[in-house]
């Protein structure tokens, strides 16, 4: 790819260039994956190590009570792991209807799954790795041990979540320590999430699925009227999974299949074939407004139809992804009016990301959430364990494929992206944030693939996002010519001056040759106080 290496956007990042490379919001996890780098470990066991201490350093977005998605390439093909969280057994509609009425709860422990992200982990180490697995959570022991200053950002989501959270279990005795959210620099440590990360460390997870943590899990549920028990968390196991793809400009992307969105991005790509973003310039009213008509039509479809696969038995991903039913959807843009768009129907037929790669050619996408910030809100106290909430992706209506029921994968938000070219690796990248995160692959890709920005500057470019409807979020430092010609086509513009929540992060490492003689360029989004860290 012959990148434009110019960056026209305010930034205080420079692209990085390495044969090893480790990319995620927090400096102190990416060193961490870096040290496992240094010792001879190879991209999954670095990225093992971020993800972990990420569970520490970031907690108002991840923990140990996370899932995860990851998309790899081992040197020879692409594997997919799905480690999203499946619903306790006691879940069924009729458990939530008496219960709580026609509304899904959004914290407490009635919106949390089974955990995956510790699963994941194992999965990944005893499929790829290579050094042992308790050496790989050692930088997140002593993160969590020794404690560390809380980042500015990081310090800022805390202390926005504190008046929603801090009245649900465990919340203010682990997250509120000094009666308050930690200052930016102050320390925080989590001596319970040590001890935890010693007893996945030495058993390979056994502990928190089958040990001393599960019980401990299931009793904190049972006392704040939860329904997990020791035997949804000991059922529980990651699915190995095929990823799924499309062609745009010369490069194919791949995600992983529902019950994720990332099929909203690939289908958006997929409509953007039929019209040629390559005749307007890269920041243009043009091609903002087909971008953001495209995702919005994915978006219609995908809330309509993605949930469990076992679930999608009337439309399928490969329903949703046939060319014919992309190029009709297409026509429905109109290049000079914004539009509200309804699904169609198809032919029958709070999160971080983290990205490593290595000079033996290896290179994983790795993303992993408690949703919604700090998740259900809920921690156990005792072992350090805070706890998604990703059941709030389920919905009650009983026609819906997503519709809750017990041993189901809810609906997610968050996805890993690859990039390929000619069947070999290009890219490992992922942009974090609820709905955002298509809405970032998509904008990302058409800079770098179409107008051939370097991925540090395709990064830092100003975002939209669409919402509901014909609103949409966009950053205050988009042109104003450009939010005044989106305005004028009809798009209801809504500025925000907090890019970590509303146009999440990114993190790209891109292969630039061979890995062992010119290795990668990296970049990491400023939104967020990370870093791309190599040697």
């Amino acid at each position: 790819m012959a990148f434009d290496w110019h960056n026209p956007y305010p930034t205080v990042r420079s692209p990085l260039f390495a044969r090893n490379v480790v990319a995620t919001s927090q400096p102190l996890a990416a060193q961490a994956g870096l040290r496992m780098l240094q010792a001879g470990g190879n991209a999954v066991d670095a990225a093992i190590a971020t993800a972990a201490a990420m569970a520490i350093v970031e907690p108002c977005s991840n923990g140990l009570g996370s899932d995860n998605f990851a998309i790899l390439w081992d040197g020879q093909k692409l594997h997919g792991l799905n480690s999203s969280g499946t619903a306790p057994a006691a879940w069924t509609r009729e458990y939530f209807l008496t219960k709580h009425g026609e509304k899904f709860p959004m914290r407490g422990w009635d919106s949390v799954t089974v955990p995956g992200a510790v699963a994941g982990w194992v999965a990944l180490s005893e499929r790829f790795g290579k050094l042992p697995f308790g050496d790989l959570l050692q930088p997140a022991i002593e993160l969590a041990e020794r404690g560390y200053g809380v980042g500015v950002v990081t310090a800022d989501k805390w202390a926005r979540a504190v008046p929603a959270l801090e009245n649900e279990p465990g919340f203010r005795e682990t997250f509120m320590p000094r009666g308050r959210a930690p200052t930016p620099g102050e320390r925080f440590s989590f001596a319970a999430a040590g001890r935890t990360l010693r007893r996945i460390a030495e058993t390979q997870g056994e502990a928190f699925y089958r040990g001393d943590v599960a019980q401990a899990l299931a009793a904190h549920s049972a006392a704040h009227g939860g329904s997990m028990t020791v035997a949804d968390l000991a059922g529980y196991a990651p699915e190995w999974v095929e990823p799924i793809g499309m062609d745009f400009a010369g490069h194919r992307l791949h995600q992983i299949p529902p019950n994720g969105q990332g099929i909203a991005a690939l289908m958006a790509l997929g409509m953007l074939r039929h019209h040629d973003l390559a005749a307007h310039p890269v920041d243009s009213l043009a091609s903002q407004h087909l971008q953001i008509e495209a995702m919005k039509l994915a978006f219609a479809d995908t809330y309509r139809w993605v949930a469990d696969p076992r679930a999608m038995t009337e439309v399928t991903a490969a329903h949703l992804l046939d060319d014919a039913y992309l190029a009709e959807r297409a026509k429905r843009i109109d290049p000079n009016r914004a539009q509200s768009f309804g699904p169609g129907t198809p032919p029958k037929g709070g999160t971080i990301y983290l990205t490593a790669a290595d000079e033996s050619g290896m290179m994983i996408s790795l993303i992993q959430s408690n949703y919604m910030g700090f998740g259900s809100g809920v921690v156990v106290p005792e072992v350090g364990v805070s706890l998604q909430n990703r059941g709030h992706g389920f919905t009650l209506d009983a026609g819906h494929p997503n519709v809750v029921a017990p041993g189901k994968r809810p609906f997610h938000t968050i996805i890993p992206g690859f990039l390929t070219k000619d069947g070999q690796p290009v890219m490992s990248f992922g942009v974090m944030g609820g709905n955002m995160q298509p809405q970032g692959h998509l904008q990302t890709l058409v800079r770098m693939l179409v107008h051939g920005q370097q991925p540090q500057a395709a990064c830092d470019a100003p975002r939209w996002k669409v919402a509901t409807g014909l609103d949409i979020d966009c950053e205050h430092t988009m042109a104003p010519a450009l939010a005044d010609g989106l305005r004028g086509l009809g798009h209801a513009l809504k500025p925000t001056l907090d890019p970590y929540m509303d146009f999440g992060s990114g993190q790209f490492i891109w292969r630039m040759g061979d890995p062992a003689v010119e290795g990668y360029v990296a970049a990491s989004d400023s939104r967020r106080e990370g870093q791309a860290a190599g040697y």
